[in-house]
This record gives C-alpha cells, structure tokens and sequence, in this order.
C-alpha cells in the first residue's frame, strides 16, 4: 500500500542483486552511482542497524539499496497482507533482493479481513509485526498526499507539517520517479500492485486526478510546494511543542493564562489515551474552558472526566483515573 508498484529482480542480471535463475547466470554488480540521492537522506551513520520495511515496490526497494550504500547493517522485513492472490511468492524475490545487497531479511505475515477501512487496517496489522523505529520507503510525493489527506480531515499544525525526516523516514527528500529510476538503473522490474488504482481508496484518488489537476491549475509542480510547506509547518509545531513543555497542565491558572496554542498543545498531550491519540480539538476546548472557571467539569474521550478542584485540574476514569502526572 502507499507505493506504486512492487518490485521484482530482473532476469539476467540487476545491480547490486543476484539474477533470478540459475547458476549460469551472471554474477552481482555495484549498484549505480547514488551519492546524489545519499545527499538528501537521513540515514544513520555507517555501521548502525537499521530495519527497513520493503514491500518490494519501486520506493521501499530504492530505501533498501540506499540504507545499504548508506553503510547501514540493514535487515529487510516484508510483511504480506494475504490480501492478493500469489502475493506470498512476493517475500521469495524481495529476499533475493536483499541477499544480493548483503542485506538481512525477514518474513511475516498478518490477517486483514475484507470490509470497511481496508487501507487503515492493513497499516496498523504492518504496524503491528514491525519494530519500533522501522524505516519506510515514504518520499515527497507521499508526504504531498499525505499533507492534503491531513487537510481534508481537517487536521491542525502537527498534521499538516506531516511526516518528519529522518531515521524513521529517511528518504522523504526524494521525489517518486527518482527511486524508479534507480530501480530501472539497477535492473529492477516493478511488480503492480491494483490497489493503488483503486478509486474507492482516497489518497489514490489524490494521487491520480486531485494532484495532477492542482499542478495543471497552478501550472508548477504542486507537489514540492506542498512537501516544502510541510517542512516550514513542521519547524512552527516542533518550536510550539517544545515552549508548551515549560507548562504544567494540571495548574489551572497557569493553564488559563498561557497563550491559547501551548495551552491546547499542554492539554493534548497531558491527556493523550492509552493508546497515545490525543482527545479532538473540541475535547481540549471544553478543558481550557474548565482551566479559565468556565464550567466546572466536561467530559472527554474514553469515558473520561476532567474537573477543576483547588486550583487544579484533575482526570478520572478509563484508560487511568486518579491524578494525572
């Protein structure tokens, strides 16, 4: 999901990768020049371990080839969805790849029912069998469409700055046909992947007409304007985020008096739930007007209750009652 297509290695020889076949095929060759590229990733230093999720698509394989060049001591995991028919035989070519980059590799698999929300599902079942900290193969063109996604739902600062590169993300500085061109530089053939033509699926619909229609508008491209807004939001939220971490919370007067912003961002973060959401905007409101003496208590998500007492503001009932820390 989120890539264009998936990858598999050429007959007949790949860069950096054993050919598919047999013996009396030809041996590996150095991957193609892609300091270029290295310039604008964010990977860890030479040496460090790194777990890439690779899914076999033209991106995540160019996140692999990269973290190798990189120096990283990589160890690829390709998570299969069950949601395709022969889509196991996928794991098989994506294990090649990363033998041939000397690379570690790892298998897993996950159940995701039919039904509604099959896109959300899916990534929470990848989410849920990769270790914390896993590499994606997200780029520029992602980030663009993920801003937009994030602008729909209405989301504020934090969403629309949108992914953070880094470890995490390390190849979000670059732009789609740049890791296909890499893949086609190194013998790569990608695999299709139907869902991501899929119009039932928003972002696909994003990505094929909204897209190309607000570049067609605009008459440039959309995309690197709205990846460079995402960097410029992104430094105001991370700034805003680290001034609300002078204020506590729980002091109601000190609450009510802070400039609006860092007291929504102190309240989000004080009363995330157990699973780390943050309550809605509308929850936070009703909190800021329990700190001012407006109300004396409001409800919030969870079956939680937030009430001022003394001065200060106190949260009981599910995930964790009691007094917050």
């Amino acid at each position: 999901m989120g890539e264009d297509a998936r990858a598999l290695p050429a007959r007949g020889g790949s860069a950096g990768v054993r050919p598919l076949g047999g013996e009396d095929l030809a041996p590996a060759c150095p991957l193609p020049p892609c300091q270029h590229l290295l310039a604008r990733c964010h990977f860890p230093p030479a040496g460090q371990p790194l777990v890439c999720a690779v899914s076999g698509g033209p991106d995540s394989l160019a996140l692999l080839a990269l973290a190798c060049a990189a120096g990283c001591r990589v160890t690829a995991i390709h998570v299969d969805h069950g949601l395709r028919p022969g889509s196991g035989a996928e794991a098989d070519r994506v294990a090649e790849v990363a033998a041939g980059l000397g690379a570690a590799f790892r298998a897993e698999r996950v159940v995701v029912a039919p039904g509604p929300n099959l896109e959300a599902r899916a990534r929470e079942a990848r989410r849920s069998v990769l270790p914390p900290g896993t590499a994606t193969g997200h780029t520029a063109d992602d980030q663009a469409e993920t801003i937009l996604l994030n602008l729909l739902r209405g989301a504020g600062l934090d969403g629309l700055g949108g992914m953070r590169p880094g470890p995490v993300h390390p190849i979000l500085g670059l732009r789609r046909a740049e890791t296909r061109a890499l893949c086609a530089a190194a013998g790569w053939v990608p695999l299709d992947d139907p869902t991501n033509r899929d119009p039932r699926l928003r972002r696909n619909r994003l990505r094929h007409e909204v897209i190309p229609l607000l570049c067609e508008v605009a008459e440039r491209d959309v995309t690197a304007v709205v990846a460079r807004q995402a960097e410029l939001l992104a430094e105001d939220a991370d700034l805003l985020e680290e001034l609300s971490l002078g204020l506590d919370p729980t002091d109601a007067r000190s609450l009510a008096r802070a400039p609006r912003p860092l007291a929504r961002r102190a309240v989000r973060r004080w009363l995330r739930d157990g699973q780390g959401h943050p309550p809605a905007s509308a929850a936070v409101e009703r909190v800021l007007e329990v700190a001012a003496g407006q109300a004396v208590a409001c409800e919030i998500e969870g079956g939680r209750r937030v009430r001022r007492s003394r001065g200060r503001l106190w949260v009981s009932g599910p995930p964790e009652g009691g007094l917050p820390g």
